[in-house]
């Protein structure tokens, strides 16, 4: 008599993966006092400042002449000494942003988007000067950024792709306002330094 055929048990259904909560938006933070947001994009002399000064790579002032022009939306912070008559332990830092007449501003931090205006958006230039770090600048600026790109790119049925390059510094800041790692379904490339010969 054959030995019956063993009987296959089927596996068991993989259990459903748990609903994942909507993303929320930061709350909006009031900067303190003496601070401003603003709209636009630094001169020149305080972009170059801005960059070096917070450890992004310096660039040229023919580099930076174009920021403007070629850029969907900028915002930056203006600080404003409480006491005009302060001296420079008040405001730490220094630079060619720095205005000399009593209660001027000071720009003091930045960033902007890139982007094609429908569904390609790249952030770019985050950067607060190290004596004005830790006090909410960088989370407002990228805020209005995020805030503006969402009222005004065509983001209805989504697919509007937003990206920037993170530096280990801004990364906790970034995951924050909703920013994620890609990999493995990504792998974010870029040309090394030197390039520009290669290709001359």
């Amino acid at each position: 008599m054959a030995a019956a055929a063993p009987v296959s048990t089927p596996a068991p259904a993989p259990a459903p993966s748990p609903a994942r909560a909507p993303l929320q938006a930061p709350a909006a933070r009031p900067l303190p006092p003496g601070y401003t947001l603003h709209p636009g994009y630094p001169p020149v002399a305080a972009y170059l400042h801005l960059r070096a000064a917070s450890g992004l790579a310096p660039k040229t002032p023919a580099q930076a002449a174009p920021v403007a022009a070629g850029s969907w939306y900028g915002c930056y912070v203006t600080f404003t000494p409480p006491n005009s008559d302060s001296d420079s332990d008040s405001n730490p830092s220094n630079g060619p942003e720095r205005e000399t007449e009593a209660g001027a501003a000071e720009i003091v931090a930045m960033g902007r988007i890139i982007g094609d205006g429908a569904w390609y958006f790249l952030i770019a230039d985050m950067a607060v000067l190290p004596g004005h770090q830790r006090r909410g600048l960088g989370a407002a600026v990228l805020c209005r950024l995020l805030r503006h790109l969402r009222a005004n790119a065509p983001c209805e049925g989504g697919g509007v792709y937003v990206t920037l390059f993170a530096d280990e510094a801004g990364r906790a800041l970034y995951r924050r306002c909703g920013f994620a790692d890609p990999m493995p379904l990504h792998l974010g490339m870029m040309m090394p330094v030197g390039w520009e010969e290669r290709w001359a």
